[in-house]
């Protein structure tokens, strides 16, 4: 059975002065401060979220 892909999700901006709807997505994501990185699976939900908050993370495929 093949392993299921995931991301590393990297927060690289500030979420202060942003709408709170990013800042409950960052938080959502497992993020929240400025280097903290999560491995996520890459489903449609995660990919969303990512997409929302796109300016303020960086995103690495394992």
């Amino acid at each position: 059975m093949a392993e299921a892909k995931k991301l590393r999700v990297t927060q690289i901006k500030s979420q202060i002065g942003r709408k709170y709807d990013q800042g409950q997505t960052l938080k959502s994501l497992g993020l929240g401060h400025i280097g903290k990185t999560h491995e996520l699976p890459d489903n449609e939900s995660v990919r969303g979220m990512i997409f929302k908050v796109k300016h303020l993370v960086e995103v690495e495929e394992l």
